[in-house]
């Protein structure tokens, strides 16, 4: 007599509670494959949107020029973009009020720090959930295969003679198990590892750059050319948020 071990015949002939383990891990791994392909795709636009704007910052000569550019485009921007973007309005905003330098690098350091704050979580989005599969992933498979080995040793006791074959088909059912629980943490882990390197890296890459930022703004603050231009500073479009 032939035992049918294909997965399809596994899954439908082993127990309830295993067949719930198995569908619980084969979930847990779509959503993990879809998370980690967004966030692939997610980081590496932020590292070439960093890219892209670290050369127009380094390029450029009039930080008015640049605040303009992005703030007439359609989108609102993120990542790098956005710090820019908090730590240039306060930083105008703050100048207007005629209070003194060091209370304007403070405020505009500030909102800086509260923008790389909400770009490091943004970057940071679902790496937990990644964390999470990886971790438990393997312990969920390997309750099954517990459980189904001892279904089908429990099986055994009532029969007489026991044989291989009778053995085969729950214990596969229980490995399979434990195979689902390894397909689903390890892509897990190496993603949650890939992508928290980078983030960081790509953190360190905006802290370094805003303190260049600001560096241009208090020098800009105590220069004459910054005192001769204050009109056009002042313009309206500075202070309007644009969406």
């Amino acid at each position: 007599m032939k035992t049918d071990l294909s997965l399809l015949s596994l899954f439908t002939d082993a127990s309830a509670l295993v067949q719930i383990v198995m569908l619980i891990l084969v979930s847990l791994s779509v959503i993990s494959w879809t998370l980690i392909l967004q966030r692939g795709y997610a980081l590496l636009q932020a590292q070439r949107l960093f890219s892209s704007f670290q050369e127009k910052f380094h390029l450029s000569t009039d930080l008015n020029r640049l605040y303009d550019y992005l703030a007439q485009r359609r989108h609102q921007g993120f990542g790098i973009e956005q710090v820019f973007r908090q730590g240039f309005r306060e930083f105008v905003r703050l100048y207007k009020q005629d209070v003194a330098p060091q209370v304007v690098m403070e405020g505009t350091e500030r909102a800086m720090r509260v923008a790389l704050a909400n770009e490091e979580s943004e970057l940071e989005q679902h790496l937990p959930f990644l964390a999470t599969v990886g971790s438990i992933s393997v312990y969920i498979g390997l309750f099954g295969t517990v459980w189904g080995i001892m279904t089908a040793f429990r099986a055994l006791g009532s029969v007489q003679q026991a044989t291989l074959a009778m053995v085969a088909p729950g214990i596969s059912e229980a490995l399979v198990a434990t195979a689902l629980g390894l397909f689903a943490a390890i892509p897990a882990v190496f993603a949650y590892n890939r992508f928290f390197t980078q983030v960081d890296r790509l953190m360190r890459n905006y802290d370094n750059l805003a303190e260049e930022f600001s560096g241009a703004l208090h020098r800009r603050l105590h220069s004459q050319s910054w005192q001769e231009s204050e009109a056009e500073v002042a313009r309206p479009n500075f202070e309007e948020d644009h969406k």
